[in-house]
């Protein structure tokens, strides 16, 4: 609430009480002066609105004995008018306050408990350099299930990681998400192939879903990739999630999309889908950028969605952070005057040069 703010309600009744005072006889602008703790009701706690309330009464009270007393029935009837609104307007003032109250707690409760699940990614895992970032919506406490990690090979000499994101919101959304987080790490540095540990994870998310009844009605879309050492290349399986993308190092950007992809993990009982990992050439300099929906969601105030691909085009030859650190500012700037449609993460991965 801010002095602006409020010198709004008491300026609307300074103006109704002089103009009432000034106007004919056959002219009444008393009841205007409702509008004053309406308007309070909007941006201040019940205890403010009583107050502009018992402030326009006055007013009101004022303009009667101007006009011509107390007892006058019109006046009376104004007087009894404003009365009870004030109170109806200071009543659902104070259920505001405990609903935002209430969405305080929720939200400060889901972003606890996301903090913990999410771990930030070191800044070099191996020889890759490393960078991540997780936008959160302002949509109360619709907290997101917006899920990455890493972990390095049993071998030492790959790297794989996961991006997703849960169906759903809140809470249980946190909750899908550490399942699958949980997982991922128990199982990365073991499974010996890709559609292996994809599979792991699929048996975990479903075995879940099972025993909570809850089959075709939670699902996460995922990434799952591995990155070589000393290859220059990566491979990936695609879980119904949108499409990595590949920042060369010569210019411009590209959506790796798999040619088979698998379903969402969670559905792979209802879709009959062999797992099958695509390999895709990961160069010296060039950049692999992992995202989740929220970006592509974000829009403007025309509605256009966040063209990202067609933004990255021309941001190759940053690092990971500063690419991220673009892109964030980029998001944020195309969705003003907005808040983002949803949570959105980010992954960007670099393989330095060497030589």
């Amino acid at each position: 609430m801010s002095p602006a703010q409020l010198a709004v309600p008491f300026a609307l009744i300074a103006l109704v009480t002089v103009v009432d005072v000034l106007a004919p006889p056959d002219v009444h602008l008393g009841p205007f002066l409702v509008a004053a703790p309406a308007v309070t009701a909007s941006f201040a706690g019940p205890w403010m609105t009583a107050f502009v309330g018992l402030v326009a009464v006055l007013a009101q009270v004022v303009v009667a004995m101007a006009r011509t007393s107390l007892t006058d029935l019109n006046h009376t009837f104004q007087i009894i008018a404003l009365v009870m609104i004030s109170v109806f307007v200071t009543f659902f003032a104070h259920l505001r306050e405990v609903h935002e109250k209430e969405v305080m707690q929720l939200r400060s409760v889901a972003e606890t408990a996301q903090e913990v699940v999410l771990r930030p990614l070191p800044d070099r895992i191996g020889p890759l350099s490393v960078a991540s970032v997780y936008l959160a919506a302002a949509a109360e406490a619709q907290i997101g299930g917006d899920l990455y990690a890493a972990a390095r090979t049993a071998t030492g000499k790959g790297t794989r990681l996961i991006i997703g994101d849960v169906r759903g919101k809140g809470l249980e959304a946190v909750g899908d998400a550490a399942l699958v987080l949980g997982a991922f790490r128990a199982s990365a540095h073991q499974e010996a192939g890709l559609p292996d540990l994809v599979n792991y994870l699929e048996a975990a998310v479903t075995t879940d879903l099972d025993g909570a009844g809850n089959r075709g009605e939670s699902f996460v879309t995922a990434a799952v990739l591995e990155i070589p050492d000393a290859e220059p290349v990566l491979h990936l399986v695609s879980c119904g999630h949108p499409p990595p993308l590949l920042v060369l190092r010569a210019g411009g950007a590209v959506q790796l999309e798999v040619s088979r992809p698998a379903p969402p993990l969670g559905l792979a009982a209802l879709v009959a889908s062999a797992v099958t990992a695509q390999t895709f050439a990961f160069a010296e300099g060039d950049l692999l950028l992992l995202y989740t929906d929220g970006v592509l969601e974000a829009r403007d105030g025309a509605g256009t969605f966040y063209p990202l691909a067609e933004r990255v085009t021309a941001w190759s030859g940053l690092p990971p952070q500063g690419l991220l650190d673009r892109v964030c500012a980029d998001l944020l700037a195309h969705a003003a005057g907005n808040t983002l449609d949803d949570d959105a993460a980010m992954v960007a991965i670099g393989r330095p040069v060497t030589s």
